[in-house]
């Protein structure tokens, strides 16, 4: 088995293909942390994706739920939402 044929580098590769954008930090954890992020690590997680899932649950936990970027002013009927293309079909043949 040559060096390209290893585990790693089919890893890589597909990181690659994927075309994911990571960025790369170091942190110092103290023991307490660590051995709390080996414990709650899922099955076949590597540590960083552990670390990652727990920094982004707690940060939605601190935040709480935000509204999505597209939710309306309230301007328009109230069933927009519903009727949307209705509305647009409508809009269009007036035109």
């Amino acid at each position: 088995m040559s060096h390209h044929d290893g585990m790693m580098s089919n890893f890589i590769q597909a990181a690659c293909i994927r075309e994911e954008a990571m960025a790369r930090r170091t942190i110092n954890l103290p023991d307490s942390v660590d051995a709390l992020v080996k414990e709650i690590s899922g099955q076949d997680e590597s540590y960083s994706a552990t670390v990652s899932r727990l920094i982004l649950e707690g940060a939605r936990t601190i935040r709480g739920k935000r509204r999505p970027s597209y939710t309306g002013t309230g301007e328009g009927p109230e069933d927009l939402g519903r009727l949307a293309e209705t509305y647009l079909r409508r809009l269009a043949k007036s035109r």
